[in-house]
């Protein structure tokens, strides 16, 4: 194998957390109240049978082939060509995939923190604090993860908490007040951040024993992901009910609002670091998926070697994927679900259905 480290399912479990939710706690709230109206709060319920649904999935084709990631049984299940011409296609959607994920960042960073210094500056300083830690292995990075994110989930149910007194259980009514049509379609949208479970497929090789296994473990971390993302959009439902829609990030301007007795104020800084701690994790593990499976399809032995034009890579399509924020929010409500669909849920249904016809196994 190229990676010698292993990890625990329940790292697994937590960096898999901030995977999915750390741009979606930013994005999805003004994306689906565009759709949803007031339903806003049950998409990420609605949308998580997704997740389940490619953990399930993703978990089967692990079971059949225990020792390979994605990328290694494509070829297996797919033949020589086509498994190769699949696996370089998920590949470049992880780095691409990645380079949104950058872009959003630099651009939320730009305009609401640092509103002098350049995007592209940024980023890059991002990208070699993920560089390195991909250097470091995967062990090392993962139990960064078990360290950081518990404080950095603390840090969000705390200002959960305190909002309570500003919120306002009646901007949550009527309910369904067009029908379940709307609430459904703004579903689409978060289903594209759940189907990113995918990218356990990545991981599930390299995972040590455990008396609760990997699949419950995957299986509580997109709970996780669900009970998070649902108690952050009735905060900014309760708070500001239907000009919700007009702000991109709508749980910042809600912790901007608290202030208990002006003695406790400005604690958007203590999210800025929640959210910092969540979106290196989620680089840093999309980062490690190309870099890994790259170095698998080409059977290299070390990956270690891609580590810098993967990241320069991944850095120039953070600049090329969208012009402004505008176009950015408008990429991720309409083309990147739709391929997150396919690539995410479709392919490997079908990769397992095909798997299971023919009895298929590793050997």
């Amino acid at each position: 194998m190229i990676e010698k480290g292993r990890i625990t399912p329940l790292q697994l479990a937590i960096f898999m957390h901030p995977t999915i939710l750390a741009t979606a706690s930013l994005s999805v709230p003004a994306i689906t109240m565009k759709t949803a109206g007031r339903d806003m709060w049950a998409a990420p319920i609605v949308s998580s049978v997704i997740g389940f649904l490619v953990v399930f999935v993703v978990y089967k084709l692990h079971e059949r082939y225990p020792n390979d990631t994605f990328i290694q049984y494509s070829e297996s299940i797919l033949g020589p060509y086509l498994g190769r011409l699949i696996a370089v296609s998920y590949l470049f959607s992880f780095v691409y995939t990645n380079g949104i994920v950058i872009r959003e960042y630099g651009e939320f960073i730009a305009a609401t923190f640092l509103l002098e210094t350049p995007t592209v500056f940024v980023i890059i300083c991002l990208m070699f604090v993920c560089a390195y830690a991909l250097h470091q292995g995967i062990e090392v990075w993962a139990r960064a993860s078990q360290l950081l994110i518990p404080a950095a989930l603390v840090i969000i149910v705390l200002m959960l908490i305190i909002m309570v007194p500003d919120m306002h259980v009646k901007e949550m009514f009527p309910m369904m007040e067009f029908g379940p049509l709307p609430l459904l379609r703004s579903s689409i949208v978060p289903s594209s951040w759940y189907s990113q479970f995918f990218i356990i497929a990545i991981f599930l090789p390299y995972l040590t024993k455990s008396r609760v296994s990997a699949f419950k473990w995957c299986m509580i971390s997109v709970a996780s992901v669900l009970a998070t993302m649902t108690c952050i959009n009735l905060a900014v439902l309760y708070i500001f009910g239907d000009i919700n829609k007009g702000y991109n990030y709508p749980f910042l301007i809600a912790v901007r609002y608290i202030s208990l007795s002006d003695f406790i104020e400005h604690v958007e800084s203590l999210l800025m670091a929640a959210w910092l701690v969540a979106i290196f994790i989620k680089i840093t593990v999309v980062y490690y998926a190309a870099a890994l499976g790259t170095a698998q399809l080409f059977r290299l032995s070390n990956y270690r070697v891609l580590i810098a034009p993967i990241g320069l890579l991944m850095t120039l399509l953070s600049l090329w994927c969208a012009p402004n924020l505008e176009e950015l929010l408008e990429l991720l409500g309409n083309s990147v679900p739709f391929f997150s669909f396919i690539f995410q849920l479709i392919i490997p249904t079908a990769m397992l259905g095909i798997a299971a016809a023919r009895g298929a196994r590793a050997s």
